[in-house]
């Protein structure tokens, strides 16, 4: 059975996600901004997705360096990823230096496609 991953990247104006079962895409989204989103919302939306799928996900958080803030209430208050029976959290710290290019379509996914296969704090 593949890995089903979840990437997140909370930004000031959206929140985009990519979810990849092996080295199939299977979702993306831009969803509102965490600031204007419930507090729970993130963690129902990942038990939902696990209940889907009837397996835990593995989830990337890209943060950002500056912030210091995980973001949509997933960290614990060391700052570590928050681990549970639907979903285990791993941060990516996203160099805000870097930006892509903007590709057509419901926006660019390169970055979170990088984090997904790339190196994940846990």
């Amino acid at each position: 059975m593949e890995t089903i991953t979840l990437t997140i990247a909370p930004e000031r104006t959206r929140t985009r996600m990519l979810m990849t079962c092996g080295p199939h895409e299977v979702l993306r989204a831009i969803l509102s901004p965490p600031a204007e989103t419930h507090a729970r919302a993130a963690s129902t939306l990942l038990e939902g997705l696990s209940l889907w799928y009837q397996r835990p996900l593995s989830v990337v958080l890209c943060v950002d360096s500056q912030s210091g803030s995980c973001g949509l209430d997933l960290c614990d208050a060391l700052g570590f990823g928050r681990r549970t029976l639907h979903y285990e959290v791993g941060l990516a710290i996203r160099d805000p230096r870097r930006r892509a290019t903007r590709l057509g379509g419901p926006g660019n996914f390169h970055e979170l496609r990088r984090f997904s296969v790339g190196e994940v704090l846990r």
